[in-house]
């Protein structure tokens, strides 16, 4: 039953185009990392003007390998011979697609889902996400019942929205070639690309066929999805992402705008992580001591834990909501949040990603995500594979998404989205407004759990 409810709630799920189709949960921590020495940028300048500068494909697989054995964080490299695999394609590397390709095969043996190789172009497309500078046309789509892809909205002052594609649409063809059998991944990467590059849409609504051709720009995403009050008493905001350096920045702003509510609901549900220090920053800025937010502890068993300041932007009650879709960075947020007695936790058990990942560019543009270290609650409590359960359970069945009763940006129906937070048709949303009145009512407000010490700082 729960893997039926859960496939349905990803099937309603929709993708921002200019989003990174490839992301998945295993980015906790961005770290990118020199390839190569001093002076790798001017062998570069030179090579754009003397000669050209050809990467060795075993260099780049050495590097690596190399990588691996000196930063992965389980040193017995999960029961394996990492010396197995220094040689194994000795000789045999010809390309660059037979180093990409061997270094895939080499990772893979680690059975490490959160280790992974990158291309260069997903490589770009990480790095891009996580500066916020991404591209594309501006709007968000998903697949109906019929397997058709349609846009859900153009978003406000992007290039989708001033050539006139409207909620609804059908994308039919994406530069002539027809959509279907496209997921809405496969979709949104036609239509995505380089900024001051056009794509062409054919676009069907009432049954009207119209091409539109769409100049890409760079798109404005916001962490902050909704920042609103949802009642007279209660602000609500939905953070749907870790990833961005600009998370902090639109908290901060969704705090300040929400100053007049008595209590706040932080929504988590289906936020897949992002950048362990934004985790670490948003935490904070609700935590009134010095407590602990996270300890990470690194392949030679070094516990370091990060403390808040004690001078929170928001001393309001405090209701965070939780799904099995809510993991890595959601995990230590609501993770610090519960074990500090700072929020009550609403939902379900999160997803359970307890480790830290890195990335590091290799020298043909490349990369490797890695796991370099695994994260503990305030209570030191190790919630990898294992997740995190909230204070007031409230779980959903098949007939609560077909009733519309499921996470409120979720369509039963498709990707036609009429729903708002504030009609409290969201079952999970409306048992934490209930919790968070009772808070309310109470003045409890900035608590601290039993058994649960801060740790006194400089």
């Amino acid at each position: 039953m729960r893997k039926s409810v859960f496939r349905k709630a990803l099937f309603s799920l929709t993708l921002l185009l200019f989003v990174l189709w490839n992301i998945n949960h295993g980015l906790s921590l961005a770290r990118e990392q020199s390839a190569q020495a001093s002076g790798t940028k001017e062998k570069s300048k030179l090579a754009q003007t003397t000669f050209t500068y050809t990467i060795s494909p075993q260099r780049l697989y050495n590097r690596a390998w190399y990588l691996i054995h000196d930063e992965y964080y389980e040193q017995d490299y999960h029961g394996q011979d990492w010396n197995y695999w220094k040689d194994r394609y000795a000789g045999k590397l010809k390309t660059l697609d037979d180093a990409h390709k061997a270094i895939e095969t080499m990772l893979a043996g680690l059975g490490d889902k959160y280790t992974r190789f990158l291309d260069p172009e997903a490589f770009e497309d990480e790095k891009d996400q996580i500066a916020a500078h991404l591209y594309g046309i501006g709007i968000q789509i998903g697949m109906d019942k019929s397997q058709r892809i349609i846009v859900i909205a153009p978003l406000d002052d992007t290039p989708a929205a001033k050539a006139g594609v409207a909620a609804g649409d059908e994308i039919a063809e994406i530069n002539g070639t027809s959509t279907k059998g496209l997921s809405v991944e496969e979709a949104a990467k036609n239509i995505k690309g380089p900024k001051d590059t056009p794509v062409e849409l054919t676009l069907i609504s009432k049954g009207n066929k119209r091409k539109l051709k769409i100049v890409r720009d760079e798109i404005h995403i916001s962490s902050v999805s909704t920042a609103k009050m949802i009642t007279q008493e209660i602000g609500y905001i939905r953070l749907t992402s870790f990833i961005s350096h600009k998370a902090n920045e639109e908290m901060q702003k969704a705090l300040a705008n929400l100053s007049g509510a008595k209590g706040l609901i932080l929504d988590l549900r289906d936020n897949p992580g992002g950048l362990l220090t934004n985790a670490i920053d948003i935490s904070n800025m609700f935590l009134g001591g010095r407590y602990n937010i996270v300890s990470t502890v690194d392949k030679d068993g070094y516990k370091t834990p990060a403390l808040a300041d004690g001078h929170p932007i928001s001393k309001q009650a405090l209701v965070v909501l939780i799904n099995r879709g809510s993991a890595s960075a959601s995990e230590i947020a609501s993770g610090a949040l519960k074990d500090n007695g700072r929020a009550i936790l609403v939902g379900q058990r999160t997803y359970g990603k307890g480790l830290v990942q890195g990335i590091t560019r290799l020298e043909d543009g490349s990369g490797i995500n890695y796991t370099i270290a695994k994260y503990l609650t305030p209570s030191d409590t190790d919630i990898n594979n294992k997740g995190i359960d909230p204070d007031i359970v409230v779980d959903l069945d098949d007939q609560d998404f077909k009733d519309a009763k499921g996470p409120w940006w979720l369509d039963p129906e498709g990707p036609a989205i009429a729903r708002q937070p504030e009609d409290l048709k969201d079952i999970q949303l409306k048992r934490a407004v209930d919790a968070l009145k009772e808070k309310i009512d109470s003045k409890v407000v900035v608590g601290k759990a039993p058994n649960i010490s801060s740790i006194a700082g400089p």
